[in-house]
């Protein structure tokens, strides 16, 4: 909290913010502005609304420190900049960026709002270093609906990808170093993507379709015509990294591509030892490496899933219920402070030795025992009093619906 004190220019709202990210920490069930500001003791959630709605601070700034502070406790001269998307469900059509769209939070098309996020991933750990709001066509079309929603009037469409680009450019500008880049299909599909990471000097591997066409000495090939052309000589057993079961071991083989760029590109193939089902990986880098780097970095990217796992389940990142973009931009960067301070804690507890036969520190057992530390004394009467203002608000939210009905039907 030191680190981002700066960036708030009275007491108020430092000690607020301290509070709020604690609140993510704390085992609440639900975590909104809310239940924190109870759990904080807190007579109302105004203070909590206004810190995130319309106190003067900047969540870019202190999303710079978030990423600091990440690489300066997880840094690995080998890390991965994984690059993913999460959708949270929403109801209504007012909350900043939603419409019907496919979220792999529910598996389907849904009403939902997506965000890109940025994690960096090495040996010691990952945690989310940016975060992008994935703004639709509907939205941009709309230059009043975007500033109803603390957007600027002139937002323009972003894709996926190039919000990948943005942030990983930020990365890079601001004098971190990554070699590596690692995505799904979204982001392998997009040659533009390609371009970027190859003029910063980035290595890439990105998850690409079957039906992605890449170029050989023998010619055009789809993927899936070219896994076919391989000997049985040509997969070798690798293991993808390290799960909670063990080894993650599937057959991998490599192709050499031709381009017309600097460096080595090649087409990636894994193959699941029970299934048999194939996956694709075009990968770049600025001098050839064995295939074993290859497969590490393809295994790397699976750490996003498990920061979007932790992220929600330990620090509230998807439980924000704010409808403008400053509110969400800022809820989403102090959860990946929250969540940041849990890896860096973990990363330090592996680094020494454990005994007695047990396992190091996970996030989830470094939270329950934080939890001891920080839960805040609660009176009866800070009880009451939250029941009577819960009745209260219900009740002028009831009238004001009752109000407007009378006046529709009318």
């Amino acid at each position: 909290m030191g680190r981002i004190a700066g960036q708030f220019g009275r007491v108020e709202p430092r000690r607020r913010v301290r509070q709020l990210v604690l609140g993510l920490l704390s085992d609440l069930p639900r975590k909104n502005c809310w239940t924190i500001a109870e759990w904080a003791g807190e007579a109302t959630p105004d203070g909590m609304q206004h810190l995130l709605g319309r106190a003067k601070w900047d969540a870019d700034l202190v999303r710079d420190e978030v990423r600091d502070y990440v690489v300066e406790h997880l840094r690995d001269d080998q890390a991965v900049l994984v690059v993913d998307e999460t959708g949270d469900v929403k109801k209504g059509t007012h909350t900043v960026g939603v419409q019907r769209q496919y979220t792999g939070t529910a598996g389907r098309i849904e009403n939902s709002q997506v965000a890109v996020y940025l994690v960096y991933a090495g040996q010691r750990g990952h945690a989310a270093v940016d975060r992008e709001l994935y703004i639709p066509r509907s939205w941009t079309s709309e230059p009043d609906r975007c500033r109803a929603a603390g957007l600027d009037g002139q937002t323009t469409f972003a894709t996926k990808p190039e919000l990948a680009a943005r942030m990983i450019g930020r990365f890079l500008d601001a004098g971190h170093r990554a070699p590596w880049v690692a995505g799904d299909e979204v982001y392998g599909g997009n040659p533009k993507l390609w371009a970027a990471l190859e003029e910063r000097g980035c290595g890439y591997v990105l998850a690409v379709a079957r039906t992605h066409e890449v170029l050989t000495h023998a010619g055009k090939f789809r993927a899936d015509v070219l896994a076919k052309k391989l000997p049985k000589r040509a997969w070798q057993k690798l293991s993808a990294g390290a799960g909670a079961k063990g080894h993650r071991f599937y057959d991998w083989a490599v192709i050499d591509l031709t381009h017309p760029g600097p460096g080595s590109h090649r087409l990636l193939i894994r193959r699941n030892r029970s299934t048999g089902e194939l996956a694709y990986y075009r990968c770049h880098s600025t001098r050839p490496v064995p295939l074993t780097e290859l497969v590490r970095v393809a295994g790397s990217r699976w750490r996003v899933e498990e920061f979007f796992q932790s992220g929600k389940g330990l620090a509230g990142l998807d439980e924000h219920q704010v409808r403008r973009y400053p509110s969400w931009s800022r809820w989403v960067t102090l959860a990946m402070l929250a969540h940041a301070f849990l890896a860096v804690v973990r990363a330090r507890e592996h680094a020494v030795p454990e005994s007695d036969g047990l396992i190091p520190l996970t996030c989830n057992e470094i939270q329950r025992l934080f939890n001891l530390l920080i839960a805040p004394p609660t009176s009866v009467a800070a009880r009451l009093g939250w029941s009577h203002w819960r009745r209260r608000h219900q009740a002028r939210a009831g009238a004001s619906h009752y109000r407007g009905q009378a006046v529709y039907q009318g």
